[in-house]
């Protein structure tokens, strides 16, 4: 028996029953889904109120990948899983080395597509984690957690911390738990308050977990020069789909036909960042490249746009 955490979980908000779904085993199936959608759309409100945290957070992880570091993430169950989403989907949609944005998970890469509840029990096994990565002083690792309480999280943020790394922690709970260190440079706490089901914290934490990453990495992204307006220019073109993109997005950018894009993309190497400054500018590829560099890769400095 463990009647510490019993009472521990008795705090958390994630944790408490909302009494406006105590009948919802008894709900018609169209009225349980009105119910959960429009306990959705209170999440958004929920991380608008953390903006400036958020921005903080996307701060650090501009700086750590500016400098040269990678940005990891550590979680158990939905919040680990949502954070090996967000580092898989980086390299594919912006260009990003797929080195510099790691997923940790309780348990490891089984419980990507099989959960193993008790893997997130042990600390330890989180600074583990954190050690086989290698996580040093130029990297940035966010820990996110629901509960605000997951011993695998923890042991990965206060062993990221030790290591000199730059920590967020992103959770759901709006205070620390009594007796737990948290020394995170920045703590985001979207409060969605109790599930439909209560407990679910895929739900509603879940949802707001997805919104926070998406925001953080995007902008980071966006800021560090790998958009063109608002088109994505550091794609990696790895598919049909994503071949035929690239030569939409350069047609459309610089205003020239399908087999023009074709042609240019085909001289930058599949480039659409190069391509499109070739396009534009009727230059070379060399010429392309300089001018991308001169411009620290913001594609709209290197045209001379503002």
């Amino acid at each position: 028996m463990d009647k510490s955490l019993y009472h521990q979980l008795a705090r958390l908000t994630t944790e408490a029953q909302d009494p406006a779904y105590r009948r919802l085993d008894r709900e018609p199936l169209r009225q349980v889904l009105e119910r959960i959608n429009a306990a959705d759309i209170t999440v958004p409100k929920a991380v608008r109120r953390c903006l400036p945290e958020i921005e903080a957070a996307t701060r650090l992880v501009i700086a750590t990948w500016q400098g040269g570091g990678r940005l990891l993430y550590a979680g158990a169950g939905t919040s680990g899983r949502l954070g090996v989403l967000d580092a898989s989907e980086l390299p594919p949609t912006f260009g990003l080395d797929h080195t510099r944005a790691v997923g940790l998970i309780a348990g490891g890469k089984p419980t990507l597509v099989r959960s193993r509840e008790g893997v997130e029990d042990s600390a330890s096994n989180g600074a583990r984690a954190v050690g086989r990565a290698k996580v040093g002083s130029k990297d940035c690792l966010i820990a996110i957690a629901a509960s605000r309480r997951t011993p695998f999280t923890l042991g990965a943020l206060a062993s990221a911390k030790a290591r000199g790394a730059r920590t967020i922690f992103l959770v759901a709970n709006p205070n620390a738990i009594d007796g737990q260190i948290e020394e995170a440079d920045v703590v985001i706490a979207v409060v969605v308050g109790p599930e439909v089901v209560a407990g679910s914290t895929r739900m509603k934490a879940g949802t707001a977990q997805k919104l926070v990453l998406n925001m953080i990495t995007t902008t980071a992204m966006v800021q560090m020069g790998t958009t063109y307006e608002n088109w994505m220019v550091d794609l990696q073109a790895t598919s049909a789909k994503l071949r035929e993109r690239s030569k939409r997005i350069l047609a459309l950018t610089a205003d020239i036909d399908y087999e023009e894009a074709d042609k240019i993309l085909r001289q930058a190497k599949g480039s659409v960042k190069r391509a499109l400054v070739m396009a534009k500018l009727g230059c070379s590829a060399r010429e392309a490249d300089r001018r991308l560099k001169a411009a620290d890769g913001l594609v709209y400095r290197a045209l001379g746009e503002h």
